[in-house]
């Protein structure tokens, strides 16, 4: 069983930056595959981030590819998602996910566990 806590988030204008953290509770962390997640008003979730369990490989949505950074501290349980270049269309709450499998890690239903979101909203 994992727990995870999402923070970070917040209110900025567009063009600026936040930087999100995702604390999980449990010693088998580093055995996770990572994901970041987000859904906005009236749409579905998508994804947005993934990194493997010790760090080694890394993927990107288009979508924000050249302005968010995925990263993991297995020492400290915690994924982080640094987002720069921040654009009013990223305004979405933010979610984090472990799942076992990289091969399923694009996807929501690769994942095992969620944490209760954190609200990222970007103003023009």
């Amino acid at each position: 069983q994992v727990q995870l806590v999402e923070s970070g988030g917040g209110l900025v204008q567009a063009g600026g930056s936040l930087r999100l953290s995702c604390a999980a509770s449990g010693r088998t962390f580093s055995s996770y595959v990572m994901g970041w997640f987000r859904q906005a008003p009236g749409k579905e979730r998508e994804f947005v981030a993934r990194i493997s369990s010790r760090g080694g490989s890394i993927y990107y949505a288009d979508s924000v590819k050249g302005r968010f950074t995925i990263s993991r501290d297995n020492g400290k349980n915690t994924v982080y998602l640094q987002m720069n270049s921040l654009k009013p269309e990223d305004t979405a709450v933010y979610y984090c996910a472990a799942g076992t499998y990289l091969q399923m890690a694009e996807q929501s239903s690769g994942y095992n566990y969620w944490g209760q979101g954190t609200q990222v909203t970007v103003s023009s």
